[in-house]
C-alpha cells in the first residue's frame, strides 16, 4: 500500500490566524489535486513562529482553537485527507506547543512537544509546558508518529514514536537558518530519528520573522539516513513524496548551494518579509561609494524591486570623488532613485553653534560623529515625510567594536548586514556580481574608510578586517578564553585590545536597529552581556 505525503513548507506571518489558513487551505488544495493522504505544515503555522509573549494571553489561545475549528469544517471537502496544524493550546490550566490532524472536519488527535529549546534564540519554557505522550495514527496501513521540531535533537521522543508504534515519523518544524544548519540538522536526525529505524518527514517553515531567518530547506530521509527529497531554500515550497510501506521513494532534490549563495537568499528574504509584513511602501538607504552601502543596496533590490528603494549620497568636505561617483554609478546599474543632498551647509552650522563651547580644543572624533548624526537626521526626515524605512549598511565587525555612531550611521529601522563580518562582506559582493555585475570594481579593491576626516582609513582606527574578524568570530562567536586565542595564533594586543572594545560598546549595541540572523550567534538575541560589569577575564 502506498501513502503520498505532502511537505506544505510555508511562510506563515506571526498573528495572522485568519492569512495562515487561508495559506494552509490552499496548500492542502494544491495538494489533494496530486493526491496527497497526507499534509505537513510547519510548527505553529497556524499563528506563525515565534509569537513570543502574544503566547502570555489567553486571548490568542481562544483565537487560535476557534481558527483551527473553522479551518478544519473548511477542510473537510478534502475527503480522507489527514493535515497536520501547528498551533498554540491552553487546556488544563497549562499550555503547549502542539499539532493537531484533521481530518473530515474533526480533529482526529493532538500532540504537544516534549523538548522545550531554551538557548540561543529560543525561549519556549518562558510559555510552554512539556508533554511526553506520544501519538500515533494509521493511514492505509502505514503507522506515522508526530514530533516537533526540538524533540528530535534528543532520542527520547522518537524512541518514544517509535515503541508507541510509528513506524514513520512526521516533523514539523520553526528551525531558523544560520551557516551550516543544514548539515546539521541531517546529522542529528540521523542519529536520533533513522537510528530508531524510522523514516522521517521534515516539514520546516520558510520566512523572515524580524532577525529570524527560516530557511524551508524541508526534507525526506529513508531509515538508512539516505536524503530521498529535499525542498527549496529561502523559498515556499510543496513537494509530494510518496510512501511504499514506511519508505520513501525518490522524490525531487533542490540543487546545493554555496554559503554565500545561502547567506545571500536569506538576507533578501529577510529585507522582503520584514518590510513587506511591516506595511512600509518603500526603504532608503544613505549611500557613502563604499562597500556595505553598496551590498545593502544590492540586497534591497533584490528583494523589493528598484521601484522601491531610494538611495542619497550626502557629501561632506571630506568625501573623496571617487565615492559619489561610484555611488552614481551603482545607482544607474541597479536602476534606483538616486539623490545628493549635501552637508557641508549644516556641518558648518554646528561647527559656528559649538566654536565658543569648543574654542581651544582639538577636533576629534565628535566633528566625526556630528557627520554621521546629520546625516542620520537626513534620512529620519525623509523616512518621516515618505514613510519610507531606513535600512542602516552597518556590518557586524563595526557593530562588535563600536565603530559606528549612535544616532548617525545607526539610526534605521532594520539593519540588512548586522550579522555579517567585514571580510564576508566582500565575499557576498563577488558572489553578487558573479550573478551580474552591479557593484563596481572599484568599490571592492578601495581601502574601506567613513570619509569623515582627511584621508582616513577604517584601519587607521583598527586592526586589518582578517585579524578582527578572526578574533570577533573565535571570542564572541565561539566563547572561547582569549589566552585560547591568543594560542590560535594571534597577537595578544590585538585580543586584549578586540576583546575589550567588544564588551565597553554593548550599550551602543542595546540601541542599534534590530538586524538579520545569519550566523550561530548574533548580537541580540544570542548574546546577552550586561552594559554595567565589573567582570574581567
Amino acid at each position: 500500500m502506498t501513502v503520498k505525503v505532502a511537505i506544505a513548507q510555508m511562510n506563515s506571518i506571526v498573528g495572522d490566524l485568519t492569512g495562515n489558513a487561508v495559506k494552509i487551505f490552499d496548500y492542502v488544495q494544491r495538494a489533494m489535486k496530486q493526491g496527497a493522504d497526507i499534509v505537513v505544515t510547519p510548527e505553529l503555522s497556524l499563528v506563525g513562529y515565534p509569537p513570543e509573549d502574544l503566547l502570555l494571553r489567553s486571548a490568542f489561545y481562544s483565537k487560535s482553537s476557534e481558527t483551527l475549528l473553522i479551518l478544519a469544517e473548511q477542510l473537510k471537502q478534502f475527503v480522507d485527507v489527514h493535515v497536520l496544524v501547528g498551533h498554540p493550546l491552553q487546556q488544563n490550566g497549562m499550555r503547549f506547543n502542539a499539532v493537531s490532524v484533521l481530518l473530515n472536519g474533526t480533529v482526529l488527535t493532538t500532540y504537544c512537544k516534549h523538548n522545550l529549546p531554551n538557548d540561543m534564540v529560543f525561549d519556549e519554557k518562558r510559555y510552554f509546558s512539556s508533554s511526553s505522550e506520544s501519538v500515533v495514527f494509521t493511514v492505509k496501513g502505514i503507522r506515522f508518529g508526530i514530533n516537533i521540531c526540538e524533540d528530535t535533537w534528543y532520542p527520547d521522543a522518537p524512541r518514544g514514536a517509535r515503541d508507541a508504534g510509528a513506524q514513520v515519523l512526521l516533523v514539523p518544524n520553526g528551525s531558523p537558518f544560520h551557516m551550516s544548519k543544514q548539515h546539521l540538522r541531517f546529522d542529528v536526525m540521523r542519529a536520533n530519528v533513522t537510528a530508531q529505524g524510522l523514516s522521517l518527514v521534515y516539514a520546516n517553515l520558510v520566512g523572515g520573522q524580524d532577525e529570524l531567518i527560516f530557511d524551508g530547506n524541508s526534507f525526506v530521509m529513508r531509515q538508512d539516513g539516505a536524503v530521498c527529497a529535499r525542498l527549496k531554500h529561502c523559498q515556499a515550497d510543496l513537494q509530494i513524496i510518496e510512501f511504499d510501506g514506511a519508505t520513501p521513494k525518490m522524490g525531487a532534490i533542490a540543487e546545493p548551494l554555496s554559503t554565500e549563495a545561502q547567506i545571500y537568499q536569506a538576507l533578501v528574504l529577510g529585507v522582503h518579509d520584514y518590510v513587506t509584513k511591516n506595511g512600509f511602501p518603500s526603504v532608503l538607504i544613505g549611500l557613502s561609494g563604499g562597500v556595505d552601502s553598496a551590498l545593502t543596496l544590492a540586497i534591497a533590490v533584490d528583494a523589493l524591486g528598484s521601484d522601491k528603494v531610494r538611495t542619497v549620497m550626502m557629501p561632506s568636505p571630506y568625501t573623496a570623488e571617487i565615492s559619489w561617483l561610484d555611488s552614481r554609478e551603482m545607482a544607474k546599474r541597479i536602476n534606483v532613485r538616486y539623490d545628493e543632498i549635501s552637508i557641508n551647509d549644516c556641518f558648518l552650522a554646528f561647527q559656528n553653534t559649538l566654536s565658543q563651547e569648543f574654542s581651544g580644543l582639538p577636533e576629534d572624533t565628535t566633528e566625526e560623529n556630528i557627520q554621521a548624526r546629520i546625516r542620520g537626521t537626513i534620512l529620519m526626515a525623509l523616512s518621516n515625510k515618505y514613510g519610507s524605512i531606513v535600512l542602516t549598511t552597518g556590518n557586524k565587525s563595526e557593530m562588535a567594536v563600536g565603530y559606528c555612531t549612535l544616532y548617525g550611521d545607526m539610526a534605521g529601522g532594520f539593519a540588512v548586514i548586522k550579522d555579517i563580518a567585514k571580510t564576508l562582506v566582500y565575499r557576498l559582493c563577488d558572489y553578487r556580481n558573479s550573478l551580474s555585475q552591479v557593484i563596481p570594481e572599484r568599490i571592492l579593491t578601495r581601502a574601506p574608510s567613513a570619509e569623515l576626516r582627511p584621508d582616513q582609513t577604517d584601519q587607521d582606527s583598527l586592526p586589518s578586517y582578517d585579524i578582527l574578524d578572526g578574533i570577533m568570530a573565535l571570542y564572541m562567536e565561539e566563547n572561547q578564553a582569549r589566552a585560547d586565542i591568543v594560542t590560535a595564533g594571534y597577537r595578544i594586543e590585538d585580543v586584549e585590545r578586540i576583546t575589550s572594545l567588544i564588551k565597553i560598546n554593548e550599550y551602543k549595541r542595546r540601541q542599534a536597529p534590530v538586524g538579520i540572523r545569519i550566523t550561530h550567534r548574533a548580537f541580540g538575541r544570542d548574546w546577552r552581556y550586561p552594559i554595567t560589569s565589573k567582570f574581567r577575564d
